[in-house]
C-alpha cells in the first residue's frame, strides 16, 4: 500500500506518523518507507542522512526495496559520501531478490563500468532480468544494449521490440528511442507518423532529444 512512499495517506504528515510506528517497532517495510518521505521531503522537513539511516535499517533486515534505495544514495552521494562500489553491494542484494528497479540500476553499474568493471554482458543480464518484469527502465536499457550491439548481438528488430515495451508504459527515453527507430528505419519500416508520434509523447515529458528531433520532422 505504501510502497516506495508513492501511494500515502492523503495527509503526508499523518502519513509519516505511522510509517514512524512501524519504524521504531522493526518493520523492515515501514523503515524503507519512512526513508523515501525523509529523502522526499513529504510529511517532513527534507533529510537526506535520515533518509539513508531508515533505508539502511530496512536494507539489513533483507528489504530488497531498501536495499535498492540504499543503493541508489550511494551511487548519488545523497545522504553519504558518494560510493560507486558500495552502490553496487547494495543495488546486486536487491536484484538477487528479485527487485526489478535493483536489478535495472545494477546493469546500468555494470555498462557504465561504476564501482565494477565495465562488462556489458553482465550490464545485458540485468536489464533482461528487470525488462522481463516488466520495468520500463530495464526495457528501454536492453532496447539500447541491441541497438548498438553491446553485449549481445545488435539486433534493431529486438531494440524495436523492448522500446516499444518501455514506451507503451509511458517512459521517455523509451518513446524517444522508438521514435528514433522509426525516423531511420531501424528495425522495420520507415515511418514518419510513427515517428512524430512517438517524439511528441516524449517531448511532452520533457525529453530534449524528443524536442529537437520533432522540431526538425515537422519542417520536412
Amino acid at each position: 500500500m505504501y510502497r516506495d512512499g508513492k501511494e500515502v495517506l492523503k495527509d503526508d504528515k499523518m502519513a509519516v506518523e505511522w510509517f514512524h510506528k512501524a519504524a521504531e517497532q522493526g518493520n523492515a517495510f515501514g523503515q524503507n518507507n519512512l526513508g523515501t518521505m525523509y529523502r522526499d521531503g513529504k510529511g517532513v522537513l527534507k533529510d537526506e542522512k535520515l533518509a539513508v539511516e531508515w533505508f539502511r535499517k530496512a536494507a539489513e533486515q533483507g528489504n530488497a526495496d531498501g536495499q535498492n534505495n540504499l543503493g541508489f544514495m550511494y551511487e548519488n552521494g545523497r545522504g553519504v559520501l558518494k560510493d560507486d562500489k558500495l552502490a553496487v553491494e547494495w543495488y546486486k542484494k536487491a536484484g538477487e531478490q528479485e527487485n526489478a528497479f535493483g536489478q535495472n540500476a545494477l546493469g546500468t553499474m555494470y555498462r557504465d563500468g561504476k564501482g565494477v568493471l565495465k562488462d556489458d554482458k553482465m550490464a545485458v543480464e540485468w536489464f533482461h532480468k528487470a525488462a522481463e518484469q516488466g520495468n520500463s527502465f530495464g526495457q528501454n536499457n536492453l532496447g539500447f544494449m541491441y541497438g548498438n550491439g553491446r553485449g549481445v548481438q545488435k539486433d534493431d528488430k529486438l531494440a524495436v521490440e523492448w522500446y516499444h515495451k518501455a514506451a507503451a508504459q509511458g517512459n521517455a527515453d523509451g518513446q524517444n528511442n522508438l521514435g528514433f527507430m522509426y525516423e531511420n528505419g531501424r528495425g522495420g519500416l520507415k515511418d514518419h507518423k510513427l515517428a512524430v508520434e512517438w517524439y511528441h509523447k516524449a517531448a511532452e515529458q520533457g525529453n530534449a532529444f524528443a524536442k529537437t528531433r520533432l522540431g526538425a520532422l515537422q519542417k520536412k
